[in-house]
């Protein structure tokens, strides 16, 4: 059986350092706001090119925060809209709510990814920002966003949730934007032991309105400046994510060496390869085939013994939290219904040997529907 991500033997790999590091904290008595989140935020800030990072508690307040901070230092008003794209997790999305304002959904294109012409087919007076997201983690294409949101005076969150350690014309994915938020759940290729993010920025302003929202609104204890929320990396998270973050490049290499085998491997009509094969910009948190065929493709490869999963099955106009916001502007996504309907996750795992990846491709490649 190859496993779609096998956690606990990636988790065994940074060993005897990532138990060492647990160790240090355990045996510190200090569990939050510490030495390791300080040190962590440094270090990723130094990785990432940029001056400022903040971590919170998970990816959703990451992107909720880098909004709300965003829209008090700019006094966006009520009923202000930001562009997402129709095909993510629907936490970009639930982010645009949570911080108070109204999503508008953009199709993607044939890579699942939002363009300008995309964005400005939904773009109206009432935009104040866009989050482009680099799905499956591949990087969006940051120059030409910049330059359309430049236009329009926009802000611009980086969704960079699947695009730890992606680069794009030399210059690290979360450091395009005003801002860019990360996850490190830990199926992401920086994952942390249980749940975390952080905010990249290099807007010193921004930056502090995060850490002070994310503190209860508070820079002194028990003097809370506004109503904030608590969202805070801990140090254990921040000291298994030092550890990991050493190896960062290293494993997306790894992935990106499966997914080149698999577009040498991969020989199959009724398959359609990522990016027509090429495995040079992505760090390939997911692999994603697409087939009109989706769901017989998964039952063969599951009776092939191939764990897969789908990334995702609903695109955001149709999922039923989202209807309120999608009956005031219901938009034509026909790419993002393409994608959920037919995308399927192959194993990507950079523990993968070539004999696994070579089963999987021979798998896939017997596949008639």
């Amino acid at each position: 059986m190859v496993h779609f991500l096998p956690l606990q033997q990636i988790n065994a790999s940074f060993d005897p350092e990532l138990s060492a590091a647990v160790q240090r904290v355990v045996e510190s008595g200090w569990y939050l706001r510490g030495g390791e989140n300080r040190a962590f935020e440094e270090e990723f800030a130094r990785y990432l090119a940029v001056p400022h990072v903040v971590g919170v508690g998970n990816g959703l307040d990451a992107l909720t925060l880098a909004l709300q901070a965003a829209a008090e230092l700019q006094r966006w008003e009520p009923g202000s809209e930001v562009i997402v794209p129709a095909m993510t997790f629907i936490a970009t999305a639930e982010a645009v709510l949570r911080a108070g304002f109204v999503p508008r959904l953009a199709d993607v294109d044939d890579r699942a990814l939002l363009t300008p012409e995309l964005a400005e087919a939904v773009v109206s007076e009432r935009t104040r920002a866009i989050v482009p997201v680099h799905l499956y983690g591949h990087p969006a294409p940051m120059e030409d966003l910049m330059h359309w949101a430049r236009q329009r005076n926009l802000f611009v969150l980086e969704d960079a949730a699947q695009a730890h350690g992606a680069q794009l014309e030399g210059r690290r994915i979360g450091g395009w934007g005003h801002a860019a938020a990360f996850s490190f759940y830990p199926g992401k290729n920086l994952g942390a032991l249980g749940d975390g993010g952080a905010v990249a920025t290099a807007d010193r302003a921004l930056a502090e309105q995060v850490r002070l929202l994310a503190n209860y609104g508070a820079k002194e204890k028990y003097v809370h400046e506004v109503a904030g929320v608590n969202s805070r990396l801990d140090e254990l998270q921040a000291a298994a994510l030092r550890v990991k973050l050493r190896r960062l490049d290293a494993d997306n290499a790894a992935r990106r060496r499966v997914a080149l085998r698999y577009g040498e491997k991969i020989r199959n009509p009724w398959v359609c390869l990522p990016y027509g094969g090429d495995a040079a910009q992505s760090v390939f948190h997911i692999y994603p085939l697409r087939s009109p065929h989706r769901d017989a493709l998964a039952q063969h490869l599951a009776a092939e013994g191939v764990e897969t999963l789908i990334h995702y099955p609903i695109a955001l106009p149709d999922q039923p939290a989202l209807q309120a916001c999608c009956q005031l502007f219901h938009p034509a996504t026909p790419m993002a219904q393409r994608w959920a309907k037919e995308e399927l996750s192959l194993p990507v795992s950079p523990l993968l040997t070539e004999e696994e990846v070579d089963f999987v491709a021979e798998a896939v490649n017997r596949f008639r529907p």
